[in-house]
This record gives structure tokens, C-alpha cells and sequence, in this order.
């Protein structure tokens, strides 16, 4: 395929779906430049924008990188092309995490994605407020299981015996991080104020959410408060709904699938009116991580877990402005 196939209107509405996916504390760790001799989208890591304390060997990192490469899959066959992806395609370059390059149309072969996931990109984002607490149904659940299978991960919905002690690992966490005093202000860092801060990565205030006042799920404080009662609480629903996603391997690799799994899960659910919000902390402590998958048939590598339910939308974080993907200069290192 030639370069000149996807013209700069499509190739900017390509990046645009990238980067409307969600990252580590809205960090958007990713960068994108095209490659014209091989018409590949190249899609490197942006370390400047890495969490040292919070994220010390980039595993979040490459989990959001690969919920960017996910999208710009969609957006890809959105236009009518089949999108072929490489992962880690240069030992020699470790910051190049993945080349994308669309080929031959889809047409000619039908397509692997849903037509309904392009459109829901934009609409798609965590919502930290309280749930209905109405059930999920069962074919729903299973629609997103077969979504996270699609991309090499597993989804699973524990039992609500198993839940309470995943939320427990996750409570544990969110103590370990309120505490952390270099964590706490790597934290705060990522946060700004609505009015005043024009940044277009991090978190204004207006999304961060209140915490459950039943203490029953642990959202995480991103303003790192070591006193749980100065922040603004309300009743979450009584008996949350957690999926569980993990891989089989935990590699560099595995990471970026399991980013995209991830994605295509939360566009999947945002199909369906379902909201989201992402429980990280346990991966933060390596031994609460692996607390996470003790029930002896169940094997595998925690990435994360997710909050599903039905709710309020809530406001949006920022997104900037893509640098450009025609140009070809040499890239960023």
C-alpha cells in the first residue's frame, strides 16, 4: 500500500482515535509518527511522561500504550483497511513498542471488528462516580469476556466471595499508595486545577470523583489525602461488579496485549451503556499483584482490574493535540 492511499485527513482522524484511549493517570504515554518508506504507523513509548515511582518498570506504561494501538486498529478498519501490528519489532530500539500498517481494503476480506466501535472512541471514558448497582447481564458479560480473548487476555467476573477479597487487595493498595510519601507527590503532580491549568494531560479535579463512603470500594485518592474523612464521599453501589483481566505470560508483549484486550473490552461496554473505572493500585505492589489470582485453578498474570456498572457518564480528561503523523523526520528518543 501506498502512502499517498491514506490522505492527511484520514491519517489525522487515525491518531485522533489513538489518542482518545485511556493511560496511567492521563499521562498519554505514547508518541506516533509515520513511517512513509514502509506506510506504517510507528508508535513509541514517551518516557517523559512515565510514573518513576508508581509504574518503576513501565508495565502501566505499555499497558496504555497498547489501549492507543487498539483504537488506532478500529480507526484503521473504520476506513476501510485491515491493520497489521508488530509488537516490539526492533530489539535494537527498545523505545519502538509497535509499527502499524494498514493493508490490503477490507472489503476484499471482511472485517474482524465491530462496526459500533469506531463511533463509541470519543464517548468512552472512566467514569469514578457511583454505579445504579443494576446487574450486568450475563450475555453482556460474556460479549466482553470474547472481547478480551480476542486480543490474547482472559476476562473473568468472580464470584462475589472471590470479589471481596480482590477489593480487600485493592483497599491495602490504596493504603500503601496514600501513605507513600514520593508516591503521593508523583501523584499530586498529575493533578490540576479545572480553572487555572490549561494542561491537556493529567487530571482536573472534576473527574477525580468521590470516594465510596461505605469504604467498600477503593477509589483512588489521585490528590493522595493520608485522611480518608477530608475527601467527599458518597454511597457507591453495594455490590460492585469487578472483572478481572490477565495473560498467560507477563513479557513486554503480554503488556501490550493486554492494553489492547483492555480497550477493546471498554469500547465493548461503552456499546452497551456500560460505565467504567480502572482499579490499578494492586498492581503498583508486586506481592498484592500477585495476591490477586489465588484461587488455585486460575492461573495467569494480573494487568488489572475493572469496575462495571451503569451511571452517570462524568466529565472527560483533556487529550492534546497529536503531533503530526506525516511527519517523517527522524523520531523522538
Amino acid at each position: 500500500m501506498r502512502t499517498a492511499l491514506l490522505d492527511a485527513a484520514t491519517l489525522e482522524a487515525c491518531v485522533s482515535a489513538a489518542v482518545a484511549a485511556p493511560s496511567f493517570f492521563n499521562t498519554l504515554p505514547w508518541d506516533y509518527r509515520l513511517d512513509a518508506g514502509t506506510a506504517s504507523f510507528e508508535v513509541r513509548a514517551a518516557p517523559e511522561r512515565s510514573l518513576r515511582h508508581a509504574d518503576p518498570v513501565g508495565r502501566a506504561l505499555h499497558l496504555s500504550v497498547g489501549t492507543s494501538v487498539f483504537n488506532l486498529r478500529v480507526a484503521i478498519a473504520h476506513f476501510g483497511w485491515s491493520p497489521v501490528v508488530r509488537l516490539l519489532p526492533s530489539p535494537d530500539d527498545p523505545g519502538l513498542l509497535a509499527l502499524v500498517r494498514p493493508t490490503a481494503p477490507l472489503r476484499r476480506r471482511g472485517s474482524e471488528y465491530r462496526a459500533d466501535l469506531y463511533p463509541v472512541i470519543w464517548r468512552r471514558h472512566s467514569s469514578r462516580f457511583p454505579f445504579s448497582g443494576d446487574p450486568v447481564p450475563s450475555s453482556v458479560r460474556v460479549e466482553l469476556a470474547e472481547a478480551a480473548h480476542a486480543d490474547g487476555a482472559t476476562l473473568v467476573f468472580p464470584t462475589s466471595v472471590e470479589t471481596a477479597c480482590l477489593l480487600r487487595v485493592a483497599a491495602e493498595a490504596e493504603h500503601r499508595n496514600r501513605v507513600d510519601p514520593d508516591r503521593g507527590t508523583e501523584s499530586r503532580r498529575w493533578v490540576h486545577s479545572d480553572e487555572d491549568d490549561p494542561a491537556d494531560t493529567g487530571l482536573p479535579r472534576a473527574v477525580l470523583g468521590p470516594q465510596d463512603a461505605r469504604e467498600r470500594t477503593p477509589m483512588r485518592d489521585f490528590t493522595a489525602q493520608r485522611h480518608q474523612e477530608r475527601l467527599p464521599a458518597r454511597a457507591f453501589e453495594p455490590a460492585p461488579v469487578i472483572a478481572l483481566l490477565t495473560t498467560e505470560h507477563d513479557r513486554r508483549s503480554d503488556w501490550l496485549r493486554a492494553g489492547q484486550a483492555l480497550e477493546h473490552v471498554l469500547l465493548v461496554a461503552t456499546v452497551h451503556g456500560l460505565r467504567a473505572s480502572l482499579l490499578h493500585q494492586p498492581m503498583e505492589w508486586p506481592d498484592l499483584r500477585r495476591d490477586l489470582t489465588p484461587v488455585p485453578d486460575r492461573t495467569g498474570h494480573a494487568q488489572i482490574l475493572i469496575r462495571l456498572g451503569y451511571g452517570v457518564q462524568g466529565p472527560a480528561t483533556p487529550r492534546h493535540a497529536p503531533r503530526s503523523p506525516l511527519d517523517t523526520g527522524p523520531p523522538n528518543r
